[in-house]
């Protein structure tokens, strides 16, 4: 069975409406490029760079909200420091591997620099999930190239999911993981705001993954499909970037953060103690103009946030659904295979589970 979405598979999970493409990009103004690197010459390589700009180039000079929540820290996301301090980005994200952040961070710096940007220092966000296992991980593959051509490819509109950009080489459920997206639309007040997630899923146990409630990993055992195995099992991370164009403050966009938590909760992320698990919200729905004294802002009640946490925590599980149908099985150093789930598998448990009324 050729690779699908989970929900091309006939598998719906939670209860709110997707935006259009079910992504990220549902978020409008939010576009996702990639950098994705796969060759055995002269090194074995699985990786690369995914980059997420919250809009377009003016958002060096207008920033918009954000809050970030760690959930489990063994992991690195740049920038969170002052993102805690002042709640504001105003520079694309990117994601790649463990050992090339610095690379990619200083190429963010660089990319401003080629632009233009009038900003004397930059602080830019870059996070990681380890792919040794399956990429040489210790001949620092990624260049500033292959990070400014995730920034400058990317765009609105559907997106790839699986093996690409930063997932390239990652691995889920002791299956094969990688990228993935998801949206959610959300009726608040009389309005619809868009919650949009991508995620580099890098984690989890076999026996814990659940889709829709459905223990999969315990009915698609390692007697079924074999694991990596020779990875301590609490090893592995996953990065979630949470998107909505609801008019929140910073503080707002840390509470959404945490409710990736519940996201990946459903999906059964644990955050072992060797997991990474660092979450990342941002609101487009206020302008932050750079200079200016004094700015007006609109902001979403306390009351009203209720409807974003359930958009939140529906699109991460979709999202590391997504990773999953879509990744292919993929072969790295030393010959181990990261094997797909099987789709064929998952649909026939889920039948057993869920049967047609």
């Amino acid at each position: 069975m050729s690779r699908a979405r989970l929900r091309d598979l006939g598998v719906t999970t939670g209860t709110l409406p997707t935006g259009a493409w079910n992504a990220i990009t549902d978020v409008p103004g939010v576009r996702v490029g990639y950098s994705t690197l796969v060759h055995d010459q002269p090194a074995i390589v699985r990786t690369g760079v995914t980059a997420i700009w919250p809009r377009g180039p003016e958002l060096w000079t207008d920033a918009v909200f954000a809050g970030i929540h760690s959930f489990n820290g063994n992991g690195e996301m740049t920038g969170w420091a002052w993102i805690a301090e002042q709640g504001m980005l105003a520079s694309p994200i990117c994601i790649t591997n463990t050992h090339c952040v610095g690379v990619v961070r200083d190429a963010v710096c660089a990319y401003a620099v080629r632009a233009r940007v009038p900003m004397p220092w930059l602080l830019p966000v870059v996070a990681e999930t380890y792919d040794g296992w399956l990429s040489d991980a210790g001949t620092f593959p990624i260049t500033t190239a292959h990070a400014f051509a995730a920034l400058d490819g990317a765009a609105s509109g559907p997106i790839a999911e699986g093996n690409v950009g930063g997932g390239t080489g990652m691995i889920c459920h002791e299956f094969k993981g990688g990228t993935g997206t998801a949206s959610r639309v959300a009726q608040v007040a009389g309005d619809a705001y868009t919650v949009g997630a991508l995620v580099q899923a890098n984690y989890g146990a076999r026996e814990l993954l659940r889709v829709d409630g459905v223990p999969v990993g315990r009915e698609i055992g390692l007697d079924v499909v074999p694991s990596h195995r020779d990875a301590p099992r609490d090893s592995g991370s996953i990065i979630v970037v949470l998107a909505t164009d609801a008019p929140l403050l910073p503080i707002q966009c840390q509470r959404l953060a945490r409710r990736a938590t519940t996201g990946l909760a459903w999906v059964g992320g644990v955050g072992f103690n060797g997991s990474g698990d660092i979450f990342l919200a941002f609101a487009t729905g206020n302008h932050v103009p750079h200079g200016e004294a004094i700015t007006t802002l609109r902001m979403l009640s306390a009351d009203n946030m209720n409807p974003l946490f359930q958009a939140a925590a529906e699109a991460t599980e979709e999202a590391i659904l997504n990773a999953l149908t879509a990744a292919e099985t993929m072969v790295g150093r030393q010959s181990r295979t990261a094997h797909a789930l099987p789709l064929d598998l998952l649909t026939a448990t889920m039948r057993r589970y869920r049967p047609a009324p």
